[in-house]
């Protein structure tokens, strides 16, 4: 991956609120992609209508996630950071791409599945080809890495299809995208109920939102499950107490963390105690990102200046590549 001009896509949805797992499993190293190589992050506005076709609220979710963002480090002089629907490119691409899938595979794609089972009355169109315009997004920039999670490892498996059929049919245009493996920086960042990790959605008290209040943080973290402590030297951690450790192993200090393994190891561990430290380290590193992502949401100007910025430099490079396409298919006279 030392390729220095290797193109990096990522989408973003303009859904729900970032939370500390969505920091250190993907900001953080977004934040790191962004001075290696070019790197396009776009907020997937027009994947949001599959599920939200309401579009009120739109506009906030798409500010508060463009300010969350450049917040927790994505530098918009570094990265493209952009709207999808800004880029009307992709709605060509879409359409052209959408001739080379099938209604079998499509049907088939998990996410379509679960999606469809969970609004049976608005199985749309669009929700069936959402692999199809996630291929666009991603190979309008003939992007070669794309940083994603487990969950979406069908989709790229899909869009490396669409590839393959498109190069096949009509000439070599794109490169086959890859996953991009942040292997040892990928960090899970366990839930405070001790069940899985932070999500979004699962439970809200059990994940620390980087728009979370100080007095909240406090409270979630104070909520996390401990037990009556170690009842024998150098025992081994439960899941649940484990979680602690790796959560204050994020935000606070060596001797902090020494501190409590020896307390652990000897016996003498109060949870009470270490959970208010946690508290107080987690409010530390959360409160001014939530400030700085705060005072960017209240500013539109600013705001709509990044969105500018960040299209002019999607579009650019997606015109480049309608024009080899519309050649590669003919579809010049």
């Amino acid at each position: 991956m030392s390729n220095e001009h290797a193109i990096v896509m990522s989408g973003i949805r303009p859904t729900g609120f970032l939370h500390l797992g969505n920091y250190f499993g993907a900001m953080r190293n977004y934040v790191k992609l962004q001075d290696q190589y070019t790197c396009f992050f776009m907020v997937a506005d027009l994947h949001a209508l599959t599920t939200h076709p309401d579009t009120k609220e739109l506009k906030n979710n798409v500010h508060r996630v463009l300010a969350e963002n450049i917040a927790c480090g994505i530098d918009p002089d570094k990265a493209a950071l952009y709207c999808q629907s800004h880029v009307r490119e992709t709605s060509e691409l879409y359409l052209y791409l959408n001739m080379l899938a099938y209604l079998g595979e499509l049907e088939k794609t998990t996410t379509f599945k679960e999606k469809a089972r969970m609004q049976p009355d608005n199985v749309n169109a669009g929700l069936l080809t959402y692999p199809v315009l996630q291929t666009a997004d991603i190979i309008l920039h003939r992007a070669t890495w794309v940083p994603v999670g487990k969950d979406q490892e069908q989709h790229l498996e899909m869009a490396r299809n669409f590839v393959n059929r498109f190069n096949h049919r009509y000439g070599e245009v794109f490169p086959a995208p890859m996953a991009y493996n942040f292997g040892e920086d990928l960090v899970k960042v366990p839930s405070l109920d001790g069940t899985g990790k932070m999500s979004k959605s699962e439970n809200q008290l059990a994940t620390l939102y980087l728009a979370d209040s100080d007095d909240l943080i406090r409270k979630k973290v104070m909520k996390a499950k401990t037990d009556g402590g170690p009842t024998s030297p150098n025992s081994l951690k439960p899941d649940y107490i484990e979680n602690i450790f790796q959560l204050m192993r994020l935000v606070s200090s060596m001797d902090v963390i020494h501190h409590y393994e020896l307390a652990f190891n000897d016996c003498t561990i109060r949870y009470g105690d270490m959970k208010k430290q946690l508290a107080e380290d987690m409010v530390r590193f959360i409160a001014p990102i939530r400030g700085k992502a705060e005072s960017i949401r209240t500013n539109e100007t600013y705001l709509k200046e990044i969105m500018e910025k960040g299209a002019d430099k999607a579009r650019e490079s997606a015109a480049a590549t309608m024009k080899l396409v519309r050649e590669a298919m003919g579809l010049q006279y």
